[in-house]
């Protein structure tokens, strides 16, 4: 196949740049030896020679340029095999764990005629890939390297069923095939360590407070300025050549796979899509929340397919959902679904949110979420009460004080609602959302990835929200509810409550405080009752 052919001579291109910076290296060292060889045989600046002197400066000269084109390659050489080319953060899948998926990957391979993975690992993101595994640096000779390793996107094992999955796996899995002839093998290696040996020189240098800086601080320096450039050099000489190789090796992949499930993958393929928006939302609109509060969700796949579900009855998207329900899913692949479930989820915070600090005066080794420490697990059917509920009270805390202000005060104002419209409606909105956003910055929140930077006015309007929803629970017989597509919710009478964002925001945004106030009348709520904060 021409994809094939594409593959390896990309490949050993990349294979002959690194051969020519052998040469280059090893070049001045054999003019040295030629050139030493021949005083000693007399051919070249024999001793009493007229051109003697000539012939020893010349030796002199390229034995001192061998020298040190023989140390800067050392460098970069060590430089080079030292570097660890990063890991993917993952869940591994040992096979006792999983075995009807490790033997549905394994029949996969053997229908597309590839090497199986060497092991399977679940990471909580919507794609799947190879993964090499690092080669020892002291390996057997003749010994192959083994296998990558698949890593599967979680919400793929959890809404897809297990036909869906063989074929959307199946050019992932294709690729082994690839990643076992040695040209290629040997290509990506090579590309991979300059990647990792520029990594690895990123932030080496301490900052202030650390220290005095060694005496070999500058040398050390120097050497990594000049092992970096060469290694950039090798990066851009190689740069076209690696890209148009991974293009050949999926294409390459794709060829294969047509011959499995072809027609399954194009439906598969919808539900990829459908996968990643429930997720994108289960984790900034569910997940997220719980995480602020130092809740850990430990089922996050499982409520994964609750949002896609409901996505199925709202959105057009999912038509034809009923008709997959009969198909097994995916995720009864698994032994212990929960267990992978909960140790995904934790992997989904540390990776998205900032982990949380381990207890004070706890031993190294102390998980996260062990008794006492900043994070405890969290399930679904406890999210209303300990999230909902305990993060429109935080809230509500953290604008009463902005409420009062930074003065000191005898006695605080009472946490009414009557009192916040009252300030509103006198035009204080764009001095409270300054207050407001002052005061959240003294609290040292973790940070994530999956919040947006918010303006002054966004952050008040979220307040005085989170404020309404508890004097709705303290007087009107409101409750807290979980919405798997939109997170934290108000129920009043069993229904979700969703208009209230529009009288809010005049409120704040205009200080006309009539809409909410006739909102509030309708729903029950009494304004001058303190909020319980």
């Amino acid at each position: 196949m021409a994809a094939v052919e594409s593959a390896r001579a990309r490949a050993q291109a990349v294979l002959r740049i690194r051969g020519r910076a052998l040469a280059a290296a090893v070049l001045p060292a054999a003019v040295a030896v030629v050139l030493l060889a021949g005083r000693v045989t007399g051919r070249l600046g024999a001793p009493g020679s007229p051109d003697a002197g000539a012939w020893d400066a010349v030796r002199w000269a390229v034995c001192a340029v061998a020298a040190a084109t023989l140390l800067a390659a050392g460098l970069v050489a060590r430089a080079h095999r030292r570097a660890t080319p990063p890991q993917t953060p993952a869940v591994p899948l040992a096979r006792g764990d999983a075995p009807e998926l490790y033997r549905l990957i394994g029949e996969l391979a053997d229908r597309l005629d590839v090497p199986a993975p060497s092991a399977i690992a679940l990471t909580p993101d919507c794609d799947s890939w190879l993964e090499d595994v690092p080669v020892p640096r002291r390996r057997g000779r003749g010994e192959e390297p083994p296998a990558p390793v698949l890593v599967i996107g979680s919400p793929f094992l959890w809404w897809m069923r297990a036909g869906e999955l063989r074929a959307l796996l199946a050019p992932v899995v294709a690729g082994t095939a690839a990643a076992a002839d040695p040209d290629i093998a040997a290509a990506r290696r090579f590309v991979r360590s300059l990647d990792a040996s520029l990594d690895s020189g990123e932030g080496a240098t301490p900052g202030p407070g650390l220290g005095p800086e060694p005496a070999d601080r500058p040398a050390r320096r120097g050497t990594r300025r000049l092992t970096d450039a060469v290694t950039r050099r090798l990066l851009r000489a190689c740069r076209e050549h690696s890209a148009e190789l991974e293009r050949s090796v999926a294409a390459w992949a794709s060829e294969q796979a047509k011959t499995v499930d072809y027609g399954l993958r194009i439906s598969a393929q919808e539900q990829v899509g459908l996968a990643y928006a429930g997720w994108d939302r289960l984790l900034t609109r569910v997940a997220l929340p719980a995480w602020k509060l130092g809740r850990h969700p430990c089922h996050l796949n499982a409520g994964v397919v609750s949002a896609l579900t409901e996505l199925s009855r709202r959105d057009r998207l999912a038509d034809g959902y009923g008709l997959r329900l009969g198909d097994r899913p995916a995720c009864d692949l698994l032994e212990e679904p929960g267990t992978v479930d909960t140790a995904v989820s934790r992997l989904a915070a540390e990776l998205f949110f900032a982990p949380p600090q381990p207890p004070a005066g706890a031993p190294a080794g102390v998980p996260a979420d062990a008794p006492g420490s900043g994070r405890k697990e969290l399930d679904w059917a406890d999210y209303p009460t300990e999230v909902v509920d305990a993060g429109w009270r935080s809230r509500a805390a953290v604008l009463q004080a902005a409420l009062d202000g930074p003065a000191p005060q005898a006695r605080p104002g009472a946490p009414t609602l009557s009192r916040l419209l009252t300030r509103l409606a006198d035009g204080d909105g764009e001095p409270l959302a300054a207050a407001l956003a002052a005061q959240l910055a003294l609290s040292a929140a973790p940070t994530s990835l999956l919040e947006p930077a918010r303006s002054g006015r966004d952050l008040l309007v979220e307040h005085v929200t989170a404020m309404v929803c508890c004097a709705a629970v303290d007087t009107a017989g409101g409750t807290p509810g979980l919405d798997w597509l939109d997170g934290p919710v108000l129920l009043i009478g069993g229904v979700r409550r969703t208009d209230l964002a529009e009288p809010v925001a005049q409120a704040v945004e205009q200080g006309q405080d009539g809409p909410l106030r006739a909102w509030l009348d309708a729903a029950g709520v009494r304004l001058e009752k303190p909020v319980r904060l």
